[in-house]
């Protein structure tokens, strides 16, 4: 799986004019699953961003987790982030998993985050979405299970 998690002042999502998903303080995590991907993927990288720590602490240090500072989450999913460039220009996505597999270890991901006592907000899954965000910082962090980078 891959991800690539903002740290927000605000940020939501808007699928035919309508807001589905929206957050104040916390992280935007972009999320893409791959064709060999599973529940271990998914654990790794629930663990690893809501561990991050990158909200600064009375110092202005970036000590401070996800779960320290009570920060929301929303979580959108992004099948381009297995979006294949290296020959030619047009992206190649057959490193992504199917819709259905994708979907469903999405959805046990917010699960996931949700039983962790997280509020969680979700885009809608294979729609076409707007997002708007202000990111913190900025802080970009980019995050593979496989540990590719």
């Amino acid at each position: 799986m891959r991800a690539v998690v903002q740290r927000v002042s605000k940020a939501k999502v808007v699928v035919d004019n309508s807001t589905v998903g929206e957050i104040n303080k916390g992280l935007l995590v972009l999320l893409g699953v791959g064709e060999d991907d599973n529940e271990s993927d998914m654990k790794y990288l629930k663990d690893k961003i809501l561990g991050l720590r990158i909200f600064e602490d009375d110092n202005g240090k970036m000590n401070l987790s996800l779960m320290d500072i009570d920060g929301e989450l929303l979580v959108v999913s992004q099948f381009t982030l297995y979006g294949d460039v290296r020959k030619g220009r047009r992206p190649n996505f057959t490193s992504a998993a199917s819709p259905d597999k994708a979907d469903k270890i999405y959805l046990n991901f917010v699960k996931a985050c949700e039983s962790e006592g997280i509020k969680v907000e979700t885009g809608e899954f294979g729609e076409h979405m707007n997002v708007e965000l202000v990111n913190n910082g900025p802080v970009t962090i980019m995050l593979d299970s496989k540990k590719t980078f």
